[in-house]
Formats: structure tokens, sequence, C-alpha cells
């Protein structure tokens, strides 16, 4: 992502703070692992929408019109020793140069400068809540500027949601970010293909995680989305089964649900296929009523249609089709108003997908569900699990666990399935697999 797409993204939000407005925004904290171990630092979303900045201990403040600069960055300074066990950082002249501040200074003079940049502005922009430690900080700075009311100086009146302008812009994608997508998109549905290819009998589910991670680092993605879910037999039951230790059996179906990350993108796919060569026919059965679930979803994501209508498209399908294979009794319509169908379907059919791998953005405005506009991207993921002991479940249904999801795209005239590199058909898996 250049510099250029972050400043329009900043220009863009300033126009609607409006003059008078400041927003402050922190970065991510680092977190520990384990005694002198951080976790590998991943930046907060908001922040790195708005900045491309990497680095942790920064404050970015966006000031509407100031004359000596609307961007100014609060950041870690050059420090050769530290940079010598830790890494190279950007200090002050790489924040302006390399990410576009007007001006930086000091994360250390952070208490000393900020309270003066709230003197006579109107309006705080922030995102409240999220860092409680920084909250207090920033309510710091407020008084220590309500104290110089005697010599003239007022205090901001007003507290803004940040998220409310912010989450709203990120819902909808830019062409660069629809470059990155596509990007981890075609990383995850390569890596997808290798772990289908290199499974068999007797392998481990960490052996197919090993896999998807050598994908996504040899595509050029450093890291995963979240957790990648390799689980086989019973394990492709639990939604977020994320032990991967157990052993894949000939017979078992496996369920993998993994997605590779760049520069903060996230892609998010899920395939289910047999451990053996073939599908057999209890499996195949179950597989192929989630794969006409997931179609009927995908045909009802585009402009003009709520965002529910995904949702209420699978759910007919599969209650039909539970019905039908003698999983649940009365019609179909009985099941879904009765809710019947959510003992082996409990979840949703998809969610926003962006720089978090659950994306920021309202599912609701104004009480009703929200309608599908160009430039969103989401998941489709429709699923059943029939996990052993649960009522209704026969001996040749027990512990199949099925779930197909794509990362789509609304477009102006319909969707794109930015995943559709990664197999899903009957036939296609069957071949993969070596059927």
């Amino acid at each position: 992502m250049n510099a250029h797409e972050h400043a329009r993204r900043r220009q863009q939000l300033m126009r609607q703070m409006g003059a008078g407005g400041i927003a402050i925004l922190p970065a991510a904290p680092e977190r520990r692992r384990n005694r002198d171990v951080d976790h590998s630092y991943r930046q907060h979303s908001d922040f790195l929408y708005l900045t491309g900045f990497p680095e942790p201990e920064a404050v970015a403040v966006l000031i509407p019109g100031r004359a000596q600069g609307e961007y100014l960055l609060f950041c870690r300074e050059r420090d050769p020793e530290m940079e010598t066990w830790h890494g190279r950082r950007a200090g002050l002249e790489g924040a302006c140069a390399d990410y576009g501040a007007d001006d930086a200074f000091p994360i250390g003079d952070l208490d000393d400068i900020l309270p003066g940049l709230l003197e006579n502005t109107e309006r705080v922009y922030a995102s409240m809540g999220g860092d409680p430690a920084f909250d207090r900080r920033l309510l710091d700075w407020i008084n220590t500027v309500r104290a110089k009311s005697r010599a003239g100086i007022n205090a901001p009146v007003e507290f803004i949601d940040l998220d409310h302008l912010l989450h709203e812009m990120r819902l909808f994608k830019s062409p660069a970010e629809l470059r990155l997508m596509r990007q981890a998109a075609a990383i995850s549905c390569a890596a997808h293909v290798r772990a289908m290819r290199a499974c068999r009998p007797g392998l481990s589910e960490l052996d197919l995680e090993a896999e998807l991670q050598y994908g996504f680092a040899t595509g050029g993605a450093r890291h995963p989305a979240y957790p990648s879910i390799v689980g086989g037999g019973a394990n492709a039951c639990i939604l977020h089964y994320t032990e991967n230790g157990s052993r894949l059996r000939r017979g078992d179906l496996v369920l993998i649900d993994a997605g590779a990350e760049v520069e903060g993108y996230a892609a998010d796919i899920t395939r289910t296929f047999p451990v053996g060569r073939r599908f057999n026919r209890a499996q195949r059965a179950i597989y192929q009523l989630v794969l006409e679930a997931q179609r009927a979803a995908l045909e009802a994501v585009r402009p003009g249609n709520h965002w529910n209508a995904p949702h209420d498209a699978a759910v007919e399908v599969l209650a039909s089709g539970l019905v039908g294979l003698g999983l649940l009794k009365g019609r179909p319509k009985q099941v879904i108003a009765k809710g019947t169908y959510r003992r082996f379907y409990m979840h949703r059919t998809g969610h926003w997908l962006g720089l978090d791998v659950h994306d920021v953005g309202d599912y609701k405005v104004g009480g009703e569900w929200r309608v599908l506009e160009p430039g969103m991207t989401l998941t489709i993921e429709p699923g059943l699990y029939l996990p052993a002991g649960a009522k209704g479940v026969g001996p040749r249904w027990a512990d199949i666990g099925v779930r197909i999801e794509d990362d789509v795209l609304v477009t102006a005239d319909g969707h794109e399935v930015l995943t559709e590199a990664a197999p899903k058909g009957i036939e296609e898996v069957e071949a993969l697999r070596g059927g």
C-alpha cells in the first residue's frame, strides 16, 4: 500500500470531521507471550488503515485545517543500540519521509505536547473503551486543558466515537485494497490446494497446518490471518477447533478453515474434503447439500439485497435438505420458523472481511438489515455439523462436519468470488485427492 492511499483516507476522514475537530489514535501495544518474549507484533487495524505505520509506541493525531500540519505522528526515535537488538525503526525522519506525516515528535514527549494540541478544539474523535490505559491519559490531557480556562483557553466539549466514521470508510474497499485482498486470496487458494494434495491417512492435522503455512510463506504472506483450523473427523464439528493435533483417518472428512494475510488484509477460506480418495455416500449427501446452500447464498449477493438475504437463502436450502435426508422432521418452513435447523447449523452465513478477518462495519442500520453495495467484501460460509450422539444423528451421519467458505466482493452488477481458485465441486475435489 503506498503513502498516497493512506493520505487519501486521512483527507476523507478529516473532511467528515470538519474544522474544530481532532482525532487521536494510539498504535496497538505489544503483547507478552511468555516471560520476556512478545507475540509477533500486529498493528491495530484502524491505525494501519490511516497511517500504514507498522511500529508500536506510536500515536497519530489528525487536526483538520491546522496551519502547521494536519497529520502528526508521535513515535520512537532512532536508537542504534535498540535497533541492533530489535530491528530498524522509522524514527522521526522516516515518519515524515516514508509515512507522510506533516510533523513527527518523540513518543516520550506526548504528555507535554498533546494537551497543547487539544487547546481550543471543539470535538475529540477517539475510539473509547478498547484501551482503558490510553483512555485515562486522554482524560488527563483534557483536564490539563480545562485547568487553563481562566486564561481564556477552551477545552473540547464534545467526544465523538471515531469508529462511527472510520469503520464506515473501511467497509467500502478501494482498488488498492482489493489488489491486496485478491493477492491474499490467491496465496490462500494455492495453500489449500497444496494441503488437499498432501493429505493422506496417518498424517496429523498439524502436518496439514504446516503445508498451509509453507504455502502462505512461499507465496509472500508472512502470517496467517487467524489461527488455522484443521479438523479431521469429529473435530470438524467443532467450529473454532485449533488444537490441530489428531491423526487423520481413512474414511473421515477433514475441514480446513485458513487464510493468509497480506499487508494486513485477510483471506478466509474453508474447504472440506475426504482424508481418503472419495466421499462416501453419506458424506457426499451432506457435502452436496452445503454446496447447494452456498450457491444459493452467493446468488443473493448483489447490490440492493439486504445483508441477511444470503443467510436466508442458505437456510432455506439447508432446511429443505435436512428434512429430505430424514435428519429433521416436519416441513421446511416449520423447521425454519422454529429454528430447529440450528441443531446442525448454528452460525451465520458470513461476515465482513478486510483488515480484520471479522471486519468492521454495521450489519444493521436504523434497526434494518444493511443493503449490500458495490465495494463491500464478505464471506459466504454455510455448513452442517453432525457430531456423534447428537439428537437425530444416526451412525451413518456421525461426525460429518462440512463447511464451504469463499470471499466475495459486491460488484455493480452482482458479485465476484475472490477465492474461486480453491476447488469445491465434488468431482474437482476427488480429482485433486487422486480419486
